[in-house]
C-alpha cells in the first residue's frame, strides 16, 4: 500500500451513490496507520521551514495551529470511533477530487519518495470536512489584519476564503467555511 493509493480508493467509494462517514473513516483510519511517528516529525520540520514566510508577529501562533490541528490530527484519526455516521455532502466529495489530486502532487517533495506529507494533508482535509465538519482552519485562526476564523450559530466564516476563490489548488475549496461577511 503506497500513500498516493488513498486516492484511488477515496475515487472508488465516491461511485456509491451515499457516502456515510464510517466509510470514509475506514479509509482514512488505514492510511493513517501507515504514518510514523519520524513521518510527523518530518512534516512538522517542513512545515516549521514553510512557516519562515509567515509575518514574524504571526509565525508562532501558526506553527502552533498548524502543528496541532494539522499534524496531530493523526492521532486523533486512527483513534476516533465517535462520531455520527451519518451521509455525508457527496457532492463536495466528489468535487474535492481534482483538488486533492493537485494538492498531493503539489505537496510530494520530488526528492522524497517515501514523503508522507501529502498523505498527511489528504487525511487531514478530509476528515475536517467530512468527519468533523469544521474549517480547515480552526476556530481562532488568525490572518493578517487581526482577522480570525469564527464561528456564529452554526455558521463558520473565514476572513480570506474569497481571496483564495481564484487558485485551484486552494484547499479553502474543500472548506465549508464561508466568507466573512463585510470583509
Amino acid at each position: 500500500m503506497e500513500a498516493e493509493d488513498i486516492l484511488n480508493e477515496l475515487k472508488e467509494l465516491s461511485l456509491n451513490d451515499k457516502i456515510y462517514k464510517d466509510e470514509i473513516m475506514e479509509i482514512l483510519k488505514k492510511y493513517a496507520r501507515i504514518i510514523s511517528v519520524q513521518d510527523l516529525m518530518m512534516a512538522t520540520a517542513r512545515m516549521r521551514k514553510d512557516g519562515e514566510y509567515v509575518q514574524a508577529n504571526y509565525r508562532e501562533k501558526y506553527l502552533s495551529v498548524y502543528i496541532k490541528y494539522f499534524i496531530m490530527r493523526m492521532k486523533e484519526v486512527k483513534e476516533k470511533e465517535d462520531y455520527d455516521n451519518t451521509a455525508i455532502d457527496k457532492h463536495s466529495f466528489d468535487t474535492s477530487f481534482p483538488m486533492l489530486e493537485r494538492t498531493f502532487d503539489k505537496e510530494r517533495l520530488s526528492d522524497k519518495d517515501d514523503d508522507k506529507f501529502p498523505l498527511i494533508y489528504v487525511i487531514t482535509a478530509l476528515y475536517t470536512t467530512f468527519i468533523l465538519e469544521e474549517p480547515i482552519h480552526p476556530v481562532g485562526s488568525e490572518f493578517p489584519g487581526s482577522l480570525f476564523v469564527e464561528q456564529r450559530n452554526n455558521t463558520f466564516y473565514c476572513p480570506v476564503k474569497d481571496n483564495q476563490k481564484d487558485n485551484i489548488n486552494a484547499i479553502c475549496h474543500l472548506c465549508l467555511a464561508e466568507q466573512t461577511p463585510d470583509i
